[in-house]
């Protein structure tokens, strides 16, 4: 009983805490379905990752708020039928099903598996109107994290895993000019993964968004310039 207590005690702090959150509130008076759209917004203000015409992919989008922000950021244009379409090309992939959003190109699967990559590829030649190279992408943003355990050592595995995930397939995919973005937490797994992206990308940096909540150990490794 002491436990299942405790637990209600937290439920009930962590839901004071998200109903009264500013980001909460702003992201749903704009229109975004979580808050997290803001961490992305500041990281491409802060190192001009976004721009229209670009190629991107966003790797675990549920529930899909990233490829919201993507998707105003590109903007729009109507072609010479009228018809309104998006400037550039967005594809969100996710395990989970994500309520579609307009001109985003939305997969459910497991990037990991061959019928995802190539339901992937497909969908990437449909929007770019042909055949594409392999490394047709200018930039992965991936702000998937694993279920914590609170066991420091689990939990540092599954980060890295994740992280090791995004970066093999950046690098199977992006320009040699293109950018990642991976999401980190401090502790047993932050040093890996920055050697690890230090082995792909001439430049890695470490950011906080403000729209992170202060207590959470999480920050965002933003690599540019794929090396080989």
């Amino acid at each position: 009983m002491k436990v299942r207590t405790q637990s209600k005690k937290v439920d009930k702090a962590w839901f004071n805490q998200h109903v009264t959150d500013p980001w909460v509130r702003r992201a749903q008076q704009d229109g975004y379905r979580a808050r997290a759209a803001y961490k992305l917004q500041e990281l491409d203000e802060t190192y001009h990752l976004v721009r229209p015409g670009q190629c991107i992919v966003d790797l675990g989008c549920a529930p899909g708020a990233w490829c919201q922000y993507l998707r105003r950021r590109l903007g729009t244009v109507t072609d010479a039928a009228g018809h309104v379409r998006l400037r550039g090309v967005v594809v969100g992939v996710d395990l989970l099903p994500v309520e579609p959003i307009d001109g985003v190109h939305i997969l459910q699967g497991d990037f990991r598996d061959e019928a995802t990559l190539q339901a992937l590829q497909a969908t990437l030649q449909q929007a770019l109107g042909g055949k594409v190279p392999q490394r047709a992408v200018d930039l992965v943003v991936s702000d998937m994290a694993p279920n914590l355990s609170g066991i420091e050592e689990v939990d540092a595995a599954r980060i890295e895993h994740l992280i090791e995930l995004a970066v093999d397939f950046a690098v199977q995919h992006l320009k040699p000019e293109g950018a990642l973005v991976v999401k980190v937490f401090h502790g047993g797994a932050y040093d890996g993964a920055v050697r690890r992206l230090r082995q792909h990308f001439r430049t890695v940096k470490a950011h906080k968004p403000k729209a992170s909540r202060p207590q959470s150990a999480e920050t965002f490794l933003v690599a540019r310039g794929l090396i080989g």
